[in-house]
């Protein structure tokens, strides 16, 4: 993501601050649904503690729909959206949310893409007007369109050089060899050129259309005066947009060890294999199993293993990521050359040990606690809660999934856990990208993308 401008600064510091403290984690959640005059809903936490609001909103579909060889459309459409809009241009557009304190922002990931807002209450009308123009009457002018894509250009090159990124880019492409997930969701350089102004129009008519949107709304709002802003912010987008062709996917499970070679002292590592879906009755139980295994920071297994035991890495993980079309488990570690293979082999290990013993009760009781007693730290801003409220329309969770969430974990038996770990956790499927000059370690499968 580009940096914020410099002179926008004090004015997100000022709104993150103030969000910070909008709403206390212990006090007791209650969302409402709200339907505009006009058909448009959303979901709201109403707070009026502080003056201020923050609405998050996504569409699905997102880099996953860029056309091929125009890689990076979505994401470019979405820094272009605040870079002028109706008849304010890109100074006057950015110069009209500082003079109110205002901060808007999007991005775009692989399924959705997604706004971000906070503003005063005395300002809330104008940051409504602003977001409206945003999405529906971007304006796409010669300036930034050429500024950004040289910024994102920038950002490709810096990439190229960042063993992180190079390890993504190549477990990414190794994953899913034949899906738009497997391309690069930043672009490429021939991809970024190839997209022209009227890509961009066209991925805005398409792609931001009302059957695709889901709106959260947190703080000092109440439903009475939400109902006709959503109409007017949103009442303007087309009504529906053309079918998504985003196929379904199955990761490989193809296993193997690919390895790009970069003269550095370290070597950069990730791995992944299929994951489960959310909607899936065993998510929770593969949530807590994670949690055990790589998700507990401190406190997992691969931690315990890889660091504490033999102080190969200063940090390992893993975590699901429930994708709409293929979900996946992923995971990552840096070490010392000299000591890839030997950090490779307990990974792996680890990996066979849970499938084949799953989780200890103590375990499994240590990962329910801290799953149920860490969540309301997700919902300590007014942000915080309206994304929570965007992530539980998207998924399908339920406008009561806030108090439900701890049943539902709480729900998870062991023997449950350790059928799951049986099935979900395979060593052989674990396809692993080492970026660096590993020692000892050859690679059993070619990069799928070139390596310079």
């Amino acid at each position: 993501m580009r940096a914020p401008r410099p002179r926008f600064l004090l004015f997100a510091a000022l709104l993150a601050g103030t969000a910070s403290l909008a709403v206390p984690a212990a006090r007791a959640v209650e969302v409402e649904r709200v339907v505009s005059p006009g058909g448009i809903e959303a979901w709201l936490v109403e707070d009026d503690s502080n003056p201020m609001l923050s609405l998050e909103l996504s569409f699905e579909g997102g880099a996953a729909t860029d056309p091929e060889g125009k890689e990076g459309l979505a994401r470019f459409a979405a820094y272009l959206l605040d870079e002028g809009a109706g008849e304010l241009d890109s100074e006057a557009f950015q110069q009209a949310l500082a003079d109110n304190s205002i901060r808007l922002s999007f991005d775009s990931g692989r399924d959705s893409f997604q706004a971000s807002m906070a503003t005063l209450t005395r300002n809330r009308d104008e940051a409504f007007r602003l977001l409206r123009l945003a999405l529906s009457e971007p304006r796409f002018d010669a300036e930034p369109v050429a500024r950004l894509r040289a910024q994102l250009m920038t950002r490709l090159a810096r990439q190229a050089e960042d063993p992180q990124s190079i390890a993504s880019r190549q477990l990414w492409a190794a994953m899913f060899p034949d899906h738009p997930y497997g391309r690069p969701a930043d672009g490429t350089p021939e991809s970024l050129q190839a997209i022209e102004v009227a890509d961009l129009e066209r991925f805005v008519e398409r792609q931001l259309t009302r059957d695709r949107l889901v709106i959260g709304v947190a703080g000092d709002i109440d439903a009475e005066t939400l109902g006709p802003l959503l109409d007017e912010t949103f009442g303007a987008l087309p009504a529906e947009g053309p079918a998504l062709e985003v196929p379904e996917a199955e990761p490989t499970a193809e296993g193997g060890t690919i390895v790009v070679e970069r003269d550095q002292p370290q070597s950069t590592i990730a791995f992944a294999q299929p994951g489960i879906a959310r909607d899936d009755p065993d998510y929770y139980a593969a949530y807590a199993v994670n949690y055990v295994l790589g998700g507990g920071g401190f406190a997992s297994r691969l931690y315990e293993e890889v660091r504490e035991k033999r102080g190969l890495a200063y940090s390992v993980y893993s975590y699901l990521l429930p994708l709409d079309h293929g979900p996946l488990v992923l995971g990552g570690l840096g070490t010392q050359n000299a000591r890839v293979a030997e950090s490779l082999e307990v990974v792996r290990e680890q990996w066979r040990r849970m499938a084949d013993e799953g989780p200890s009760a103590e375990e499994l009781a240590d990962a329910k606690t801290y799953l149920t007693g860490s969540f309301p730290l997700n919902l300590s801003s007014t942000g915080d809660i309206a994304g929570m409220l965007v992530g539980m329309q998207r998924e399908n969770l339920g406008i009561d999934y806030i108090d439900e969430r701890e049943g539902y974990v709480e729900a998870v038996t062991l023997e449950q856990a350790r059928r799951v770990a049986r099935e979900l956790y395979e060593a052989d499927a674990l396809t692993t990208v080492v970026v660096g000059s590993p020692e000892g370690v050859e690679a059993t499968r070619p990069a799928p993308l070139p390596e310079g």
